[in-house]
Formats: C-alpha cells, structure tokens, sequence
C-alpha cells in the first residue's frame, strides 16, 4: 500500500552534509523506494547498518506529529562516517559517488539476508533502479555494469544526451581499467559526468553546459535494448550542484509531492513553481506505468 507523502522536513547540515541531505530527500520522495525502506523498520534487526539507520531517519519523518520541520540526520550520518572513510572528513562530497554507496550497500545487505533465506532473487533495490543502472566504466570482460551517466554538450536536451549514450571511449594499452571483478586491468569503455578532468587544471572541472530536461520525458529509441521504447517517465526529483567543482560547493534538491513542486536546502523547505529546467547533475524519472 502506497504511503502518502504529507510530512515535508528539512535536514540539518553537519558542516559539509548537503550531499547527503539533496540524495536522501530525493530517495524519501521516491515513492517505491521509500515504501520498502519503512517496510524495513518494521522488521526484526540483528545489528545496526546503514540501511537500518536509513530506516529509523524515514520513519522518524513520516511519523512526525506537525506536517513541516526539520529533522538532524545524526545516526545515519554517523554510520556512514563509520562504514566508508571516504566520507569521514569536512571536504565536501560527491553526490553521485554517495547515490551509488548507498544503493550498492543496501542491495549489499538485502541479498546477504537472501542467501541465508535462500531467496536470491534480485533485491527490491535491483527492481525498483535496474532498468536506470548501467555503468559509467564497462569492464569488457565482465561486463559488469552498475550506473547510467551520459555525455553532456552544449546547448542541447537530456533525450539528445541519451541518444549519444551508445558513444564510448575505450580504455585500452596503458589505459585499461582496473576491474575490482576480474581483479585485473581490462579493456574497457568509459562515458564522461557532469564533471570532468581537465590536464591543464590537475582536476575536475564542472562543464556548466546548458541541458534542457524536461517535465515528461520519452526515451524513444534510445538504446537498441529497450523492452518498452515508447515509455514515458514524469520527472519527480533533480539534485543540483551550485559550484564550480565537485569537491566545492552546495547541493540542494528539487522534488514533486503531490502536483507540486518543493525546494530542500538542507533545512529550509520552500515551496517553487514547476519548470523546465537547464541546470541539473541527478535526475530522477519515474515510469508512468
């Protein structure tokens, strides 16, 4: 049964935390995600993980007494410092290196229970974010995938930046690329970000490109592997980054709930008027059917 959303809290930022505030308020808003985290706190645990931290942090939210407010994520922060060192610092993070921790940790822990139910079927984490998840670096070898990043160009549309998506680089003689599969340096293909290395820098730059994406989103033929080429998604969260590179900066989070549309800057929640927007790093689509 779908939970509706009816509660709108803020989350406090722990000094360089707003990488993780913008990814959890668009995972809160993503209604089939959310769902099955809450399901989760409702469960029997062993131990503390992230995803039981993830699951207190939901379910404090969605069982507030007052509609508005803010909430500090301390445990759930905490866990994570104490899980990925990566993240146990006052530099500011990535959020599309957070987004894939996160869900790759989770599918982690749900097929560790799995295996000893002797259920290993994909993960909830598999169905609701597979169709999306391909990988930026594709072993050839293994071809081991795991999440969808495109190619950004001046002056043009996320549909046009996904017919190009079948556009690689491949990694080959003294580029190949380390697979942590294979445990070995492999062929591979490559596909760029929203940020990029540049040589004459010695780091990574944002490419501040104008990429139009739209309110409803068809994918036509995109990919050559498409089941259902004709679906259509309705866009219902976009995290943004305001800087000039990944490791500085500010990340807030646009979300829909309800016909309309919501701004969370950490702790501050206000309501904005929905349109077609040019500045993005994450989006996040949903299927109509």
């Amino acid at each position: 049964m779908e939970i509706p959303v009816t509660h709108y809290f803020g989350l406090i930022n722990f000094g360089n935390t707003c990488y993780c505030n913008s990814v959890l308020q668009a995972l809160y808003f993503c209604c089939p995600f959310r769902e099955k985290v809450l399901v989760c706190e409702s469960q029997p645990r062993k131990k503390e993980s992230l995803l039981t931290c993830l699951a207190d942090l939901f379910h404090s939210i969605a069982t507030q007494k007052k509609k508005v407010g803010v909430i500090p994520p301390k445990k759930f922060i905490t866990r994570l410092r104490k899980e990925n060192e990566l993240f146990d610092n006052i530099l500011q993070q990535d959020v599309h290196e957070f987004l894939n921790y996160l869900l790759n940790t989770i599918a982690d822990i749900l097929q560790e229970e799995r295996k000893h139910n002797n259920t290993p079927d994909p993960t909830w984490v598999h169905e609701i974010f597979q169709e999306t998840l391909t990988n930026e670096t594709r072993c050839l070898t293994c071809e081991t995938i795991s999440n969808l990043s495109v190619d950004l160009e001046q002056n043009t549309s996320i549909t046009h930046c996904l017919r190009g998506f079948g556009n690689t680089e491949t990694l080959c003689s003294e580029y190949k690329y380390y697979c942590e599969e294979c445990r070995s340096k492999q062929e591979a293909h490559k596909r760029m970000k929203r940020f990029k290395y540049m040589d004459q820098f010695h780091r990574y730059t944002k490419l501040s490109y104008r990429v139009v994406f739209p309110l409803e989103l068809c994918l036509f033929n995109t990919s050559g592997y498409a089941t259902n080429p004709d679906r259509m998604y309705d866009l219902v969260a976009v995290v943004v980054h305001c800087g000039s590179g990944p490791k500085r900066g500010h990340y807030i989070a646009i979300v829909e709930s309800h016909d309309f549309w919501l701004l969370f800057d950490d702790d501050i929640v206000e309501k904005i008027v929905a349109q077609n927007s040019e500045s993005g790093y994450i989006l996040s689509y949903q299927s109509q059917d």
